[in-house]
């Protein structure tokens, strides 16, 4: 296998996640195994349960549920982000995962539940042949250096700002 890359899906607009998830279906595809650690989240959603039937990908959650951008964490947002990281950590010295996805670590990290300098030690530190992906908006310019390849989704126009809320299927 070739050296595995850092990429970052980052910026305001609508995507990124999305793109990060499409990696991961590409790589398993590909027969690669692919580990996709979701910080902030613990919610149904439907990638989620179509994910969960893909062989060779594994997703785990670690968050309230509760958390939203800007909001004041709890003591169990910082558990839970930081029981992320461990996990992450983890599975790199395993060296099982081909790909390993950090989706929303850049929020986390722009919300100080974990601390920057910990992230950019993990990342420099994974397996060689490993690729790794980090999604959120409000990605930390040692990340940004850190990386191999960054992606800024530019919002120009949203529905939100119609009063046009999350639909099931289309952002969640």
């Amino acid at each position: 296998m070739c050296k595995g890359l850092i990429q970052v899906y980052t910026g305001d607009g609508k995507g990124k996640t999305t793109a990060a998830i499409g990696c991961a279906v590409r790589a398993a595809g590909a027969g690669l195994k692919v580990c996709i650690i979701q910080f902030m989240k613990k919610q149904d959603s439907g990638e989620l349960k179509i994910l969960e039937g893909i062989e060779n990908i594994e997703i785990k959650q670690f968050g309230t549920g509760d958390f939203l951008i800007k909001d004041t964490p709890s003591v169990e947002d910082y558990k839970a982000a930081e029981a992320g990281l461990e996990f992450f950590k983890d599975i790199c010295a395993s060296g099982v995962y081909d790909l390993i996805v950090l989706d929303e670590i850049n929020v986390v990290v722009d919300n100080e539940l974990i601390r920057v300098w910990e992230v950019v030690e993990a990342m420099e530190n994974k397996p060689a042949p490993t690729e790794l992906i980090l999604t959120g908006r409000g990605a930390h310019e040692a990340i940004l250096k850190t990386a191999d390849l960054v992606t800024e989704m530019l919002e120009i126009k949203h529905h939100f700002n119609k009063g046009i809320k999350a639909r099931k299927g289309i952002e969640y």
